[in-house]
């Protein structure tokens, strides 16, 4: 549903790169002393870590086997606001290290879902960020679905931008619907920036620059809307894992620099190191990924006048399908929508 004027609308990026932020920093951790230099760029803020405070009340694991699941909240907000104008997260996903299956999760949760914030009652779950910051939007991951996350990242959404071009660019499939939305997009990014716009010229699999790769992770009025745009980012999100991966660490110490100084964590230094040590042993080489909720578990419905996503026939299906993608390893099957 259509409700920001044009000068809000162009104000309104997601930082889905936020994963990849977060194993820039992991991968960081190869890097010694230069990196340790580096790390005093990250806005490293200090929460509560008492359960009570995050919303922790049955954890899925015990203390002792934390170490096997480890879960960081990613929150992309809007930017270009200014002081007065708090932003609600437009993406919502976790970062997974399972030592335990020996693999990188990223889990989407869909910003419109209709849950319970501590506080603030039924709305979208994007609004507990601009309701609480990171603290408040931990909370209600943990309390609506019955999780055990402890830290975040939080991501300045241009720096994507530098990154995929200090990679190289990004591959993917431009479908037919998709090429008038995605040059929408660019101009509005390159404005935003002052800079000449660089357009998609076609369809069909192509290599996008990162101004592009920002704008086709941005589109929402078309395909199936917001369904789809998490699919987008997280395509993305996996291309430019890979490339991390693949290009020698003598270009470690640029894309760090780059993305760096972009990025607010509750992650200390030296808990980014050891992290970075676990995915660097683990020799992890693919991400998995998923959205919630699934198709055939949830129906938009306007409330009060206003659209979301309830889940059905509540949030229980969904929990215990996080609960298994994340915890167990077993991928959730979407089924026909029956309501």
């Amino acid at each position: 549903m259509k409700k920001n004027t044009d000068s809000k609308k162009k104000k309104r990026y997601i930082k889905y790169i936020l994963i990849v932020a977060a194993v820039l920093i992991l991968i960081a951790g190869s890097i010694s002393g230069y990196t340790y230099y580096q790390l005093s760029k990250v806005n490293t803020v200090e929460i509560s870590k008492k359960n009570e405070d995050l919303g922790i009340k049955n954890p899925p694991v015990t203390e002792e086997k934390s170490e096997e699941i480890i879960n960081i909240a990613l929150f992309g907000v809007d930017v270009g606001r200014d002081k007065y104008d708090v932003p609600n997260s437009d993406s919502i996903m976790i970062a997974t290290l399972d030592r335990k299956h020996n693999k990188l999760k990223l889990t989407s949760i869909m910003r419109d879902t209709y849950v319970e914030i501590s506080g603030y009652g039924k709305t979208k779950i994007n609004e507990a960020y601009a309701k609480g910051g990171a603290p408040l939007a931990i909370k209600t991951l943990n309390e609506n679905f019955n999780l055990n996350i402890r830290d975040y990242v939080t991501v300045n959404f241009f720096g994507l931008e530098k990154v995929i071009d200090l990679l190289g660019g990004v591959t993917v499939e431009v479908k037919d619907y998709e090429l008038k939305e995605i040059n929408t997009w660019v101009r509005e990014v390159a404005e935003l920036q002052h800079k000449e716009p660089v357009l998609v010229q076609h369809t069909g699999v192509q290599n996008l620059t990162g101004g592009q790769a920002v704008a086709y992770c941005r589109l929402r009025h078309v395909g199936n809307g917001d369904f789809e745009r998490t699919d987008r980012q997280r395509r993305v999100l996996n291309e430019l894992f890979n490339k991390v991966r693949s290009v020698g660490v003598t270009k470690y110490p640029s894309i760090v620099s780059e993305i760096l100084p972009q990025i607010e964590t509750s992650i200390s230094t030296t808990e980014i190191l050891s992290l970075g040590t676990k995915v660097l042993t683990s020799k992890i080489d693919t991400i998995e990924q998923q959205r919630f909720p699934l198709d055939g578990y949830c129906k938009g419905e306007m409330i009060n006048e206003i659209w979301y996503l309830v889940p059905k026939p509540d949030l229980t299906d969904t929990e215990k399908q996080i609960h298994d993608f994340i915890y167990e390893d077993i991928k959730p099957v979407p089924k026909e929508p029956l309501f």
